[in-house]
């Protein structure tokens, strides 16, 4: 039996809908999306560029699931359909970046949306399990969005004056690093499991959602945003350093 049959709603639907289930998922989190800036344009005046880039950064995210996801007719299952959740959340951070200066002064609700985001990181790593339904493409899935999260959030830190222009290089490394592989194939290896690694990524993520609260000065901001860029540059050289050398593992 796959896996993601034992997803619920997919089973039952999948069989009779003329329209993959998955593309009416990914229709529901726009739908989602829509309501979600339809309020926050009505009660907190966000304007109208915030929503047009959440619902083009969105619109990008589902044509890329729904193009990379093996299975259209039988669902996106519960953890992705979690992972969907948060990309929606992504997505009006993503537009934030349109808003400034009108949203200068609600850095507590961009805080606010990175924390439920961040939650949910959480969440459908337990749906996986839960339900039995993990996945090659869900872990791709919710790492590329993690990716573009940090990315997000360092972009907001710059609008908000938070730190300069160097914060970026904390969201862009890892790009680099995809980037660099097609020039560097040895690059590609699979790495170990590392604790390093675990724990420059929590250092990286608090700094990140800390500094974005309107109680945070810009001199601390940079202070523990500095300190996450030089822990990350660190753990980047020691992953680079095992690839480069061909070792079997890198317990550091």
């Amino acid at each position: 039996m796959n896996k993601h049959s034992l997803s619920p709603l997919s089973g039952a639907v999948s069989g009779s809908a003329a329209v993959p289930v998955a593309w009416l998922e990914l229709l529901a989190g726009f739908v989602l999306l829509t309501g979600l800036l339809a309020g926050l344009h009505l009660m907190r005046g966000w304007p109208l560029t915030s929503g047009g880039l959440a619902l083009a950064v969105y619109a990008g995210m589902a044509g890329l699931v729904g193009r990379h996801w093996p299975q259209p007719r039988r669902g996106l299952g519960p953890a992705n359909r979690v992972t969907l959740l948060r990309g929606v959340l992504v997505a009006v951070l993503a537009g934030a970046l349109a808003g400034f200066p009108v949203l200068g002064p609600q850095a507590e609700w961009l805080a606010a949306f990175a924390l439920v985001a961040l939650t949910l990181d959480g969440i459908d790593g337990w749906a996986a399990r839960r339900w039995d339904c993990a996945s090659d493409f869900g872990a791709r899935f919710d790492m590329e969005l993690d990716a573009f999260l940090i990315l997000v959030l360092c972009g907001l830190l710059l609008m908000l004056g938070k730190a300069g222009a160097w914060v970026l290089a904390i969201g862009a490394m890892r790009y680099v690093f995809v980037a660099a592989m097609t020039v560097w194939r040895w690059l590609d290896a699979p790495l170990p499991p590392s604790g390093r690694r675990k724990l420059v990524c929590v250092w990286q993520v608090a700094s990140l959602l800390i500094c974005l609260l309107p109680q945070v000065g810009a001199g601390l901001a940079s202070g523990l945003l500095g300190i996450a860029l030089l822990l990350l540059t660190w753990s980047f050289a020691v992953d680079v350093r095992c690839l480069y050398r061909h070792r079997a593992s890198c317990d550091v």
